[in-house]
């Protein structure tokens, strides 16, 4: 994961991986501000919930993504950027399902610890709908 206190670089493919299910995600920094993340494909898509904390901001790198923020939808292909302010119920799906590559910023940072919480649970064995219900309640995610 790249320093956020003397600066850095990352190679692609670079950062401290988290594991869980059938999805990976490379977390690239986290500071106070802010949390980078780029999920690696393929993973399932995002059904609709709610950030009580956390703005989220994605740069589509590869295939077509459809956004869900409120009553609005948007198709965002590649090199496109996607804002989903918190509080605001949202969703994310491929339209090619499984297929599309993105990079995630959140802000403010802490929301790697959601990924960590489901990570840890994925390497004791224990990961299931309680492991992902106390980390949506932990850091504020209310599915819908």
């Amino acid at each position: 994961m790249a320093s956020p206190d003397d600066g850095s670089v990352l190679a692609a493919g670079d950062g401290e991986r988290l594991v869980f299910g059938e999805g990976t995600i490379v977390l690239k920094t986290a500071t106070e501000a802010f949390t980078i993340w780029e999920e690696l494909p393929p993973l399932l898509d995002t059904p609709l919930h709610v950030h009580e904390r956390e703005d989220e901001i994605f740069h589509i790198l590869d295939g077509e993504h459809v956004f869900q923020c409120g009553d609005k939808e948007w198709t965002v292909g590649p090199g496109g950027f996607a804002l989903l302010p918190r509080g605001i119920p949202h969703a994310h799906r491929r339209v090619v399902p499984g297929k599309g590559h993105f990079v995630v910023m959140t802000s403010p940072g802490g929301f790697e610890g959601f990924f960590r919480m489901l990570a840890e649970a994925e390497t004791a064995g224990t990961l299931g709908a309680e492991t992902y219900a106390a980390a949506s309640a932990r850091f504020g995610i209310t599915w819908l």
